[in-house]
């Protein structure tokens, strides 16, 4: 029995993808899908709705972990990196950024293995209060 799934979306990377809806058809030896022509493309420029901190990947990782965050406005931004007993071991962002995504990667060849936090803290520009904090737990394993 086919099944119709109208205005159906699908992500590729930070890409969305709309279209009209597609026929699929179930068989047990074989799989068909219909898709119709693409009627929007919603690109990466898109301006965040919300301060988001991902989990860094890879994790664990060595020697290197990439990090993804997203501000809605521009804000101060300062991201570091702290062992296990809280020690600040690096600060890898401490600037104002326009609203965004951004991604960038971090280098610990001479650091030992063990689990380390990294921490974005974000502030709106011209605001004294409503700080976005956020800490992620990372691995590294040599």
């Amino acid at each position: 029995m086919p099944l119709f799934y109208p205005d159906t979306v699908f992500y590729i990377g930070s890409t969305s993808f709309i279209y009209g809806g597609s026929m699929l058809g179930f068989s047990s030896q074989s799989f068909q899908s219909d898709c119709y022509n693409i009627t929007q493309v919603i690109g990466g420029g898109e301006r965040p709705k919300e301060f988001v901190l991902k989990q860094n990947y890879p994790n664990p990782f060595n020697p290197s972990a990439t990090f993804r965050y997203s501000i809605p406005n521009e804000s101060k931004v300062i991201i570091k990196v702290y062992d296990i007993l809280g020690k600040e071991i690096e600060t890898l962002v401490n600037e104002e950024k326009p609203a965004g995504t951004y991604e960038l990667t971090w280098y610990a060849e001479q650091l030992p293995s063990g689990v380390y936090f990294y921490q974005l803290k974000a502030t709106p520009s011209g605001r004294q209060a409503g700080n976005f904090v956020q800490t992620k737990k990372m691995i590294l394993l040599k």
